[in-house]
């Protein structure tokens, strides 16, 4: 189990598996945050969404490719980013420059950008920076969504996956760090159940996430939705052509 929820992480998305011709091309930028440079792109017009990829891939693999920043920029203004130690980011060596960093990597996106509120949308270890995010951050957040990752109860160290992640990652330390960090941002069962920001979660049927970690959310925080995409994997939800599509119902929501 633990094998195919490692490999699960490895979103390896096909370029060909896409929803249309985009109607503009992405802006590509950097800016720098706390001495990191943070590769991001920008594309579309509307309300912000900023888009977090997940664990040892970028925002082109994890958003681009499959079309999903494509459908959001009908509607939105969509945000990517690379976050800090993938794709075209800086790959800090020191540990202590993941973790919290990552999150206020978020944080300090929005200022560049002078943007004070945000959608924001989190796969796999995305999810997890979101969802932390989310709660340090609330008053710049306008929604959440968690695809692909539910919530571990710090207290209980169910699995251990997010230590697990950066020890098989021999090749590519920069990475690993990143993903043992991710063990640090977990919220406890109080920080949980005390957040007010809108929370919707969407999951493929086949994913192990779904039952590791979706349950115990939906355990603690049943009021937020959870929308389960069928016959979809860790790898395929994203590539599936349900997944933009209850994206954007989930941000076209009035709060």
């Amino acid at each position: 189990m633990k094998n195919n929820l490692i490999h699960g992480c490895l979103v390896v998305l096909s370029s060909a598996c896409t929803f249309g011709a985009p109607a503009d091309a992405p802006q590509t930028a950097s800016f720098v945050s706390n001495g990191v440079k943070i590769a991001y792109a920008t594309r579309g017009q509307g309300p912000p969404v900023v888009l977090i990829h997940g664990w040892t891939v970028d925002y082109a693999t994890n958003w681009e490719r499959p079309g999903v920043s494509t459908k959001l920029a009908e509607r939105f203004r969509v945000i990517e980013l690379d976050v800090r130690g993938h794709g075209g980011s800086d790959k800090p060596k020191e540990e202590n420059l993941y973790g919290k960093e990552v999150v206020e990597d978020v944080t300090r996106l929005l200022d560049h950008l002078k943007i004070r509120k945000a959608h924001i949308v989190g796969y796999s270890m995305g999810g997890t920076i979101g969802l932390n995010f989310t709660f340090q951050h609330p008053d710049r957040v306008l929604s959440l969504v968690i695809g692909g990752m539910g919530w571990q109860n710090p207290d209980e160290k169910l699995q251990g996956l997010m230590d697990q992640l950066g020890k098989l990652d021999k090749n590519a330390e920069p990475t690993a760090l990143c993903g043992r960090s991710m063990s640090k941002l977990w919220l406890t069962q109080d920080q949980l159940k005390s957040m007010k920001t809108p929370v919707s979660v969407v999951v493929g049927d086949r994913d192990p996430i779904r039952f590791l970690y979706v349950r115990p959310l939906e355990a603690a925080r049943p009021d937020w939705p959870v929308t389960v995409i069928k016959d979809s994997d860790h790898i395929s939800c994203v590539t599936n052509a349900e997944f933009p599509e209850v994206l954007v119902k989930a941000l076209s929501v009035e709060r």
